[in-house]
């Protein structure tokens, strides 16, 4: 991903799709209309590995933490797994030619760990890496920057068998991949992301339960997390050792905007620690090399950090990036007090906030989308903004945003998600406002390029741009989708009819 000065322009297609019906905007605005983008501004998409490939046993693919989540009853919705999923391995080829009809200029992938190394271990499966190299080439032929993130959740079953994230050798190993795929692709790839969302593998993995693998220990997510830092930093090292130079490295953080439901004491400092532990404990390594003191104070009875944080530890975990990602979808609102956490990352018994025992949220008001996640893109700017204080100059590429519609096919063949228009339009504002304001804003993608297994939820919730028909495998770009090229396109944001 990009360095402190703006990554060169991508040559757009040579020849933009013509406009359709399906294509609400398609019309040229007037000049005073426009609210432009850098030129050299990244318009994207995004997907993970697990959530589109499918291919689970071809190849030398060795199981997932996934593939045995999905297999464990109650765990998923309707026991959907992504054995098929959108079937992205064998359909490469189509799905690059629909990014380069709709005019996207950059595309972010994540390898599947368990397709290179099935155990976590050993050398490369070369078929594996060979599958990457044919996508890599083409998005290049077809004038499209690749971003390539190594870990998207799907920690090789083996690698769980022995300990999974709580464990520290679990980041060595992970470090030891990160080299493998670096010198594989690190000729054709020149944008590497470590890890994304390593509160997601941490606290819905190992606190909460609701992600693969299951687990339920609050102090085992603080551990994860630990060695997710770790592994980002190992990782980072290992990459660096082996690319080019000139590549650019960076970390996909879902950062929560934690707003109080008052202005109490008692809801700031819940806020407080909301903020500790989804945020600081992966802001404080990574960009400062340290935890902060009231997180450590806050989760002191659940895990000994002088036992667990090793000397050396924090110097590795904040290796340079030249970029940060951001994923954002909607903001927190919290409170003092306890009860059951029916929060937006899933419904449990188990908290995934560590040490945040009498913290309650509660449902912001407003807009919301099939996710019943709040519509907010004021949170956008005010993350964008919070990282541009903590780390002035350091680039910031929107990796994830996106929204979950009740998608379906017309008659007439369209599909027809003015919501998802809507939300995107927001929160590209808020990033031009960003931008406008001195925030070194130097892409947006969007989730997801098409319809996939959406974890927990199986196939019952779709966050495409291009719709897609798991029976037949049938892609039918939506509105949004020929909204959103037309914007990359012209590379900027004009009024919504």
């Amino acid at each position: 991903m990009s360095s402190v000065q703006a990554p060169p322009a991508t040559p757009a297609p040579t020849a933009a799709p013509v406009p359709t019906a399906a294509s609400p905007t398609a019309a040229s605005p007037a000049a005073g209309d426009l609210r432009r983008f850098p030129a050299d501004f990244l318009w994207g998409s995004a997907t993970s590995a697990y959530q589109i490939e499918g291919a689970a046993n071809e190849d030398g693919r060795g199981a997932s933490i996934w593939d045995t989540f999905c297999r464990t009853p109650g765990k998923v919705h309707r026991s959907d797994t992504g054995d098929v999923a959108a079937d992205h391995y064998h359909r490469w080829r189509e799905d690059v030619g629909l990014m380069k009809e709709l005019g996207l200029n950059a595309y972010r992938f994540s390898v599947s760990w368990p397709r290179v190394q099935p155990t976590g271990r050993g050398p490369a499966v070369e078929r594996g890496l060979d599958f990457y190299r044919r996508l890599v080439d083409a998005l290049l032929e077809a004038g499209i920057t690749p971003l390539a993130t190594l870990y998207h959740w799907d920690l090789p079953q083996e690698l769980e068998d022995a300990g999974g994230w709580p464990r520290r050798a679990t980041a060595e190993r992970f470090a030891d991949y990160a080299r493998l795929v670096g010198e594989a692709l690190g000729d054709r790839v020149r944008h590497w992301t470590t890890l994304n969302e390593p509160w997601c593998s941490a606290f819905l993995g190992y606190g909460s339960g609701v992600h693969a693998p299951g687990r339920t220990d609050a102090g085992g997510a603080l551990r994860a997390a630990h060695h997710l830092n770790l592994a980002h930093g190992l990782g980072a090292t290992a990459l660096r050792s082996v690319l080019p130079r000139g590549a650019e490295l960076s970390v996909s953080l879902n950062l929560h905007q934690v707003r109080p439901l008052t202005d109490s004491p008692a809801d700031l400092d819940a806020a407080r620690r909301i903020d500790a532990v989804g945020n600081r404990v992966f802001l404080g390594p990574m960009l400062r090399g340290t935890y902060d003191e009231d997180l450590l104070a806050d989760t002191a009875h659940l895990v000994d950090w002088d036992e667990l944080v090793r000397p050396g530890d924090l110097t590795a975990t904040a290796a340079p990036i030249d970029q940060l990602g951001l994923n954002y979808y909607t903001p927190a609102l919290v409170s003092a007090g306890g009860g059951v956490r029916n929060d937006a990352h899933g419904r449990s018994e188990h908290s995934p906030w560590s040490g945040t025992e009498a913290v309650a949220f509660h449902q912001p008001p407003g807009e919301v989308s099939a996710m019943n996640w709040s519509i907010d893109p004021s949170g956008l700017r005010d993350l964008l903004e919070r990282i541009h204080r903590e780390r002035p100059g350091l680039p910031i590429v929107v990796t994830e945003n996106g929204m979950a519609c009740e998608d379906y096919v017309s008659p007439d063949g369209t599909v027809n998600d003015t919501e998802r228009i809507s939300y995107l339009h927001q929160h590209l504002g808020a990033v031009h406002g960003a931008i406008e304001a001195g925030i070194p804003v130097a892409g947006y993608f969007a989730w997801s390029l098409m319809d996939n297994f959406e974890w927990a939820y199986g196939y019952a919730k779709r966050f495409g741009l291009v719709y897609v028909d798991f029976a037949s495998q049938r892609r039918t770009p939506k509105n949004s989708a020929h909204w959103y090229g037309a914007t990359s396109r012209r590379g900027g944001l004009t009024r919504l009819p």
